[in-house]
């Protein structure tokens, strides 16, 4: 059995102003080492340096810069974009005729520059025939996996939260698929979203709230390398797609039934979940989907009544 991570500890509060810089501290006059050579790509690509400083927190180099917008692309990794919101989005930057929200970038592997974390306002700028954008240039290429951890303030959908977890991992393992799993957990935040983000590349449209809380007390980082725990999990996302189908099978017979309620997907998943009875050391993802697989398949619709289904809830068979 691969051996577990250590789980994180949160960090307690600190005394108030006992960590980071002072303002004066953060000056940064001239940049140095790998933020000097990030200003350097910023005027190859015919940017503009505007300014740079140390962050407040621990002390890392940021390069107030003005991009061309063509030599900047969101990393191939994140969420998806929203047509909806970026239009709005432009709608607002527009009417008030200013834009005030900096992307962060990176140095992109092949030249110019990556954005983790503002695809939206990109696009938006680039609906409005934006030249150029503003942008927080780090040195450290690293903040590019590290966002999801960041974005912990806005408000991620599970299926977006999946994709982007998979999307990083399958980078990580591009650049080097060698390294320990748990060394990245910060990084993907669940174990569980990495198989669920298979999940979600194989069926788009599949439901994953009602598996989630299955995956998430089961599945945890390993210190296997990347590469050899990506086959274990595209092998559990095969394992949880499979029992999909006999799930959905259930819910068509309930249907057929006349039986008629929003959270029917996940009425059936909690009839054949053993772990609800568990209260011990539970048995293994694997052994777990192999028993609600068999109880799917014998599942006796007939015996399942309209007030059955009155105290159902959970994620609505729409979600995902």
């Amino acid at each position: 059995m691969a051996k577990r991570a250590p789980a994180r500890r949160r960090p307690r509060k600190a005394k108030p102003g006992t960590v980071g810089l002072k303002p004066a501290e953060c000056q940064l006059v001239q940049p140095e080492g790998s933020a000097a050579s990030v200003a350097k790509e910023i005027e190859n690509v015919g940017g503009c340096v505007a300014g740079q400083y140390k962050e407040p927190l621990a002390g890392h180099p940021v390069i107030i810069s003005i991009l061309p917008i063509d030599t900047i692309e969101p990393t191939p990794f994140q969420r998806d974009l929203s047509d909806a919101h970026h239009k709005r989005l432009a709608d607002v930057i527009n009417k008030t005729g200013r834009f005030l929200d900096p992307i962060i970038a990176v140095v992109a592997p092949g030249g110019g520059f990556w954005t983790p974390n503002g695809r939206h306002r990109l696009e938006a700028m680039r609906r409005l025939g934006a030249k150029s954008i503003t942008a927080l240039v780090v040195a450290d290429r690293e903040v590019a996996w590290q966002i999801l951890a960041l974005n912990t303030e806005k408000a991620h959908n599970l299926k977006e939260r999946s994709l982007e977890v998979i999307r990083i991992y399958r980078g990580l393992v591009e650049e080097d698929g060698t390294r320990p799993e748990s060394q990245f957990s910060f990084y993907l935040e669940q174990a569980a979203l990495v198989t669920l983000g298979v999940c979600y590349e194989r069926v788009p449209r599949f439901g994953g709230g009602v598996y989630h809380p299955i995956l998430r007390r089961l599945e945890t980082f390993t210190d296997e390398s990347l590469r050899s725990a990506l086959k274990d999990h595209e092998k559990r996302a095969s394992m949880v797609l499979d029992l999909e189908e006999k799930v959905a099978a259930v819910v068509n017979k309930l249907k057929d039934r006349g039986l008629v309620s929003p959270y029917l997907r996940a009425f059936v998943v909690a009839r054949i979940n053993p772990l609800r009875w568990i209260k011990d050391e539970p048995p293994a993802l694997e052994e777990v989907l192999k028993t609600m697989r068999d109880r799917a398949a014998k599942f006796n619709t007939e015996k399942v009544r309209p007030q059955d289904l009155a105290g159902a809830a959970g994620p609505p068979d729409e979600e995902g």
